[in-house]
């Protein structure tokens, strides 16, 4: 499917034009709505990283799509994953029959195909992902993902003022934190990547599970293994039932 520029540029310039929630998360849902009326996708949801070193879901237009991101937390792998670790658009036909994440399809819902992600960056890296999804199986193309692009460029932009006017919500503070932690938690990763001769993908997937297993923050468990005594203060902690 083609993405008709004039339509994007039009729901981009509705939504810069719309006096912004301040609640980040309700700002977030505009979003991905916005983006799966334009792209008559089957569903669209965002994650974004806590300080566990895992992306978690923040919203989606649908179950199936919170589904999706529920699966690839459970399987510790999948195409938004890999968005996020690489910083770069990851997609694929088939989520299903990718040799890429073959532990992902024991998680996933039949409904979900074609999967695809962007990274949502802040202070030059990436924070989370703006995902889509078809229930067939489906190329991507670039108008594709170059509209993702340019939606997370402006999710980008809403994040950054938050950030800048000392936002204090839970979700602001999630991505405070992921600013500070992100250089440490990635010079540990290449330090097991030399270490143990693992992938960028098996090294995360190491930290996060030997910070769960030990009770303890990634990042702190990063500064470890670093020789680091200085890691970032914790980030303030979602209400009872809250998203992250």
């Amino acid at each position: 499917m083609h993405i008709d520029t004039a339509a994007l540029q039009d729901s981009l310039e509705r939504i810069r034009s719309t006096p912004q929630e301040t609640d980040l998360v309700t700002a977030m849902g505009r979003i991905i709505a916005a983006v799966n009326a334009l792209f008559d996708y089957d569903g669209a949801g965002v994650m974004f990283v806590d300080d566990a070193g895992a992306l978690r879901y923040v919203a989606s237009t649908d179950e199936i799509g919170r589904a999706l991101e529920e699966a690839q937390l459970a399987a510790g792998q999948g195409p938004c994953v890999d968005t996020y670790l690489h910083n770069r658009v990851v997609s694929s036909k088939d989520v299903h029959s990718d040799a890429r994440w073959q532990e992902l399809p024991k998680h996933l819902d039949r409904r979900v195909q074609a999967v695809a992600g962007a990274p949502i960056r802040l202070g030059g890296g990436p924070v989370g992902t703006l995902n889509v999804y078809r229930s067939t199986a489906q190329e991507w193309d670039s108008s594709d993902t170059d509209a993702l692009m340019a939606y997370t460029a402006l999710v980008g932009e809403i994040l950054a003022t938050a950030v800048a006017a000392r936002d204090h919500s839970v979700l602001a503070g999630q991505l405070q934190y992921a600013l500070d932690y992100r250089v440490i938690i990635e010079r540990a990763i290449g330090f097991v990547m030399g270490r143990d001769g693992l992938d960028a993908g098996d090294a995360f997937q190491y930290l996060r599970a030997e910070a769960r297993n030990q009770r303890r923050r990634v990042a702190d468990l990063a500064a470890e293994l670093l020789g680091d005594p200085t890691t970032p203060p914790p980030p303030p902690q979602p209400a009872a039932g809250g998203s992250l």
